[in-house]
């Protein structure tokens, strides 16, 4: 009878989880109970700056504590194409690229796209409000800082990026998790330049990872326009990942005194 209740406990620990431990992610973290957000902290000493941080992200972008920038400039990304792997990490659905697939400049440094991945519902929140979905284009400079593209998605038309991998969502749902290798898909060559429109609008703040160890220093560029996802690609994103990794959204952090950024084209005339 002990066996079976120890069984039973290790069960119901494991559902919490989103990814095993490995030489990226020394300690098992989740969304909820034991190995939730608010436990991140205390799971490993790696990473302890998801409590001790006071640039902690996602963060609410209110109105009333927005400042507008002149000097900021529309985000004039430039991609190119490049083989990719579709990639199921536990905590979310991933493409992850091979070589130079191009990206921006930000303040005379180039950031090249590294990755992007899926939360729902959305991480970051606009006065409060939260999206049915976020993407997340991750860049990264050659000397190592990130910038992190936001794009927040409310439910509608189908995106063309994620109808890209609908097939492939499919394909890698099916596939077995392991401790030691993430399920992953190759792509082959990948295009993301319809990801270059233009840039009318975004928020700018100083902020991390949102996922273990929350490493700080990211500057991150949320989108103020709001893109479509339909029901069915939100389904789809979902249902590779465990039953507690579903809803992959951090809560939001304190801005602890930062400033978030406007950029509006309009007020740039």
């Amino acid at each position: 009878m002990a066996v079976l209740v120890s069984l039973w406990m290790v069960s119901i620990a494991l559902l919490a989880v989103c990814t095993s431990a490995s030489e990226h992610y020394p300690a098992s973290f989740g969304y909820s109970g034991v190995n939730g957000p608010e436990k991140w902290g205390s799971l490993s000493p790696q990473y302890s700056t998801c409590s001790n941080g006071k640039a902690q992200s996602p963060v609410d972008i209110k109105r009333d504590v927005m400042v507008p920038n002149k000097n900021l400039r529309s985000l004039a990304r430039q991609y190119k194409l490049a083989n990719a792997t579709l990639i199921n990490n536990g905590f979310s659905i991933g493409v992850h690229f091979d070589g130079d697939v191009g990206g921006f400049n930000l303040d005379g440094k180039n950031y090249i796209l590294q990755q992007l991945h899926w939360h729902s519902p959305s991480e970051h929140q606009i006065d409060g409000q939260q999206a049915a979905a976020e993407l997340h284009l991750v860049h990264k400079a050659i000397d190592g800082t990130l910038s992190v593209v936001a794009v927040l998605h409310e439910i509608g038309d189908a995106d063309p990026l994620i109808a890209k991998v609908g097939n492939k969502l499919v394909e890698i749902a099916k596939q077995k998790h392991s401790a030691t290798e993430a399920p992953k898909i190759a792509l082959g060559t990948f295009d993301v330049k319809h990801l270059e429109r233009k840039t009318r609008r975004y928020f700018r703040y100083h902020g991390s990872l949102t996922t273990p160890p929350c490493t700080e220093k990211v500057t991150w560029n949320v989108l103020g326009k709001v893109r479509t996802i339909s029901k069915q690609q939100l389904e789809l994103l979902k249902a590779p990942l465990q039953q507690a990794c579903k809803n992959n959204a951090r809560p939001v952090q304190p801005l602890n005194g930062r400033k978030i950024e406007l950029f509006d084209e309009l007020s740039q005339i």
